[in-house]
């Protein structure tokens, strides 16, 4: 192989490798941040774009929304507790020329950022707040970091707090405190129930005595009527009783007393009075012989 053609495949080499840097593949969820010779030239994409090569420099920004992890920090609240605190940040890219050209790396800054504006927040307040009001506190810290981020022509879209850790003693506090509410809620629960079962018996005690108090009233109806029947009936027959009836009756009661061993026997004086009309048919009886 000699010189020339050495030559011939080195430039077309260095050719085809232009080519290639020259051209550039940007993706739907990509910008490309050109500059040329150092000064910025525009953004591009996405799809294919040309570059001059060696000339211009391409910095590709992702536009999808991303994440850092801030780790524990522990800051001092109101009310002088020291409280480790962990959170993420959400965030993406909406100005891809100021996120290459403000800052030179934006997750350090940003860093830096969170965890002092996360001091300031959580020393404006008390620890109880700190444990009860965390969505309160992911508002604050998501507005005061964007304020910051915002010139870096990145967006803040979230901040979440995933760990709060107080002093050990506030700990053990905390938990004495929801052992003795559980203690608290049960004997209210078993307190509850005990009144809806007393409630439940004295309902069953009230519809039992009703329904004995209703039973005895239809009972004494139904005596009251079969009393009043009786008196009907015995009325309907001492209405068909005339006297001589009635004296004959009272002749076999006094045969059935004197039948009796007894020496003396007592006679009512209205019994004599019955034996008048008697006494009367036997002195006709005894006429007419």
């Amino acid at each position: 192989m000699d010189l020339s053609t050495i030559i011939l495949a080195g430039i077309a080499f260095v050719i085809v490798w232009l080519l290639f840097s020259a051209i550039k593949i940007v993706r739907e969820y990509e910008r490309l941040v050109v500059l040329r010779l150092g000064a910025f030239l525009d953004v591009r994409g996405p799809g294919p774009t040309l570059i001059v090569p060696i000339i211009d420099k391409a910095i590709k920004v992702d536009l999808r929304e991303s994440y850092f992890e801030v780790p524990h920090q522990t800051c001092i609240t109101k009310d002088n507790a020291p409280t480790d605190i962990d959170f993420v940040v959400y965030y993406k890219v909406v100005k891809p020329a100021e996120s290459v050209l403000a800052v030179q790396n934006f997750k350090g800054a940003a860093i830096v950022i969170a965890t002092t504006t996360l001091r300031d927040v959580i020393g404006n307040i008390v620890l109880d707040d700190v444990l009860a009001k965390r969505d309160e506190i992911n508002k604050i810290l998501r507005t005061k970091l964007d304020e910051v981020t915002e010139r870096w022509g990145v967006k803040v879209t979230s901040v979440e707090i995933r760990e709060i850790l107080p002093p050990r003693d506030v700990q053990e506090a905390m938990i004495k405190q929801m052992a003795a509410e559980r203690n608290r809620r049960a004997m209210v629960t078993e307190a509850e129930g005990k009144k809806i079962s007393a409630i439940k018996v004295a309902e069953g005690k009230k519809q039992a005595t009703i329904l004995e108090a209703e039973g005895d009233r239809q009972a004494a109806i139904l005596r009251a009527e079969g009393f009043a029947r009786a008196l009907e009936q015995i009325y309907n027959v001492a209405n068909r009783i005339d006297v001589k009836t009635m004296t004959l009756q009272y002749l076999k009661t006094l045969e059935a007393i004197g039948s009796s061993p007894a020496t003396k026997i007592i006679l009512p004086m209205e019994f004599t009075r019955l034996l008048q009309p008697l006494i009367g048919y036997a002195e006709k009886s005894m006429g007419q012989k």
